[in-house]
């Protein structure tokens, strides 16, 4: 699955994930429940295949855009 395939808010709960924040901190910055963070994480762990933060955020990473390397 490409990170293009989430919600607007799961990939905006993931962009936060790959920033470190925590769940109290996401609900913050993004004005929810830190119930409503988890519940779109456990979604994400399940539409993405994998089982921790730290695996979504890898995967995540893997997923951004390729840089192309500036001509010579």
């Amino acid at each position: 699955m490409r990170l293009a395939a989430l919600t607007s808010r799961e990939r905006e709960v993931v962009q936060l994930v790959v920033d470190g924040k925590s769940n109290a901190e996401i609900a913050t910055a993004l004005a929810l429940a830190p119930r409503t963070v988890s519940l779109a994480l456990t979604g994400v762990f399940q539409k993405v295949g994998q089982t921790t933060r730290t695996q979504v955020a890898i995967w995540a990473v893997e997923q951004g855009p390729r840089k192309t390397p500036p001509a010579p």
